[in-house]
């Protein structure tokens, strides 16, 4: 009854955990990541703003009643007798009046404000760029710790295997009291390594956690994805292409170009006159109803907006450079990132290709020989420690290469490596 219990908590424990790959990481990521959900809030004001430019001037509507005398009084010969008439030569007039935008401003305040979205569009993407990057290495560290740790599992079970083997050849008197203990003591290391691991893998999930901002528990979380790397490699020249044309930080200088460009326009626009027309009507007695029209023309003798003209013609050239710099900045990060995944691929392939093979080969032959007397206990204690170093090395090494994948990917600012 006991073990049914104890199986049915285990596949119970299983269930309950949520196993994720990179795509549905990145998914979770961008619907629930507080600052990638702010920022998007951010574009969204911006678009707000566009209707806010694109606005007419409200007419303005003034009534007034004038020539009231509050003391004034009649004769009315109807009844023989004055009466009370404050109103009875009143002049009442009211005016409807409208500022006349010219030269476009109003199209060129909109234009403004939908080029000024696309680049808060252009960061907001570029803010996710670098975000996923942050997202993607925590993924990848958490492969790799997970990977440290089945290694530092492994190695824990063979040296189980070593330990009872060496002490049955004790028990027969083939091996000295001396050479079993420093065997034994030796676990203590691989014990220490399997826990450190473990921390490790811990505190990787924590950190992926907070930024997918998912309320789950460590150990109830895992990832799941291919922990290797691939010889293959795209054109350098193709990476600088895709790299001019995907990157949101590139995007967002030379549309803010195009933005100071349409600014120093709407500057030139602002400096010319924007008349007002007016039209008023009353009643005027004795004369009676009348009507009037009324245009008011100001006279920019001295304010022609000439600072905001030189300041945004100014502005134009200082965008340019912005993006030149930027244009400079893509080729630099494309270069050193295409670099990095290179040198990676080049330690790597000799690790697949011969190390690793080599330091089991090394490890097994050793072993098989000191148990049989053919090798001594030095010899023995020095192939594991190679054999481990080979395997952490070429475990931290894909590692590498997937960070440098992923930065390759954050200089092009689309995925050309998986």
């Amino acid at each position: 009854m006991g073990l049914f219990l104890l199986a049915g908590s285990t596949l119970l424990a299983d269930a309950q955990q949520q196993q994720m790959t990179w795509d549905q990481v990145k998914a979770q990521f961008e619907a629930d990541n507080p600052a990638l959900k702010a920022d998007a809030d951010n574009v969204a004001e911006l678009k707000a703003a566009e209707v806010t430019a694109h606005l007419r001037p409200n007419p303005t509507l003034s009534m007034t009643l004038d020539q009231t005398y509050p003391f004034a009084t009649h004769y009315d010969p109807n009844i023989q007798t004055s009466r009370f008439r404050p109103l009875s030569d009143s002049l009442t007039t009211g005016y409807i009046s409208y500022l006349h935008e010219r030269d476009g401003k109003r199209n060129l305040r909109l234009q403004s404000a939908q080029e000024g979205t696309r680049v808060g569009q252009s960061q907001h993407e570029d803010l996710e760029r670098n975000l996923l990057f942050t997202l993607r290495s925590a993924f990848v560290q958490t492969l790799e710790a997970k990977t440290v740790l089945d290694v530092a599992k492994a190695d824990l079970e063979y040296y189980d295997k070593i330990i009872a083997v060496s002490r049955e050849r004790f028990r027969t008197g083939d091996l000295a009291k001396i050479d079993l203990d420093r065997i034994e003591l030796l676990r203590v290391q691989y014990e220490s390594e399997m826990q450190s691991a473990m921390v490790n893998l811990r505190t990787q999930k924590i950190q992926l956690l907070q930024l997918m901002n998912a309320r789950i528990a460590p150990d109830n979380f895992d990832v799941l994805g291919s922990y290797d790397f691939t010889e293959a490699m795209p054109q350098l020249d193709d990476v600088h292409q895709q790299a001019l044309a995907a990157r949101p930080d590139l995007q967002a200088a030379l549309q803010a170009v195009q933005q100071a460009r349409t600014n120093h326009k709407l500057a030139v626009a602002n400096g010319s006159t924007d008349p007002t027309y007016e039209v008023d009507g009353g009643n005027n007695p004795p004369l009676g109803p009348y009507m009037g029209v009324n245009i008011q023309i100001p006279l920019r003798l001295f304010d022609r907006n000439q600072g905001e003209k030189q300041r945004t013609q100014i502005d134009i050239d200082r965008n340019q450079h912005l993006a030149d710099a930027a244009t400079a900045q893509v080729f630099s990060d494309v270069d050193t990132s295409y670099e990095g995944v290179r040198s990676s691929v080049a330690l790597l392939k000799p690790y697949k290709g011969q190390y690793l093979d080599q330091a089991t080969r090394v490890r097994d032959t050793v072993t098989y020989a000191y148990m049989h007397g053919g090798a001594s206990l030095m010899d023995f204690l020095n192939a594991q420690s190679d054999y481990r170093v080979v395997q952490l090395a070429y475990v931290q090494l894909v590692g590498s290469y997937l960070v440098a994948a992923a930065q390759l990917n954050l200089s092009v600012g689309r995925e050309v490596l998986p």
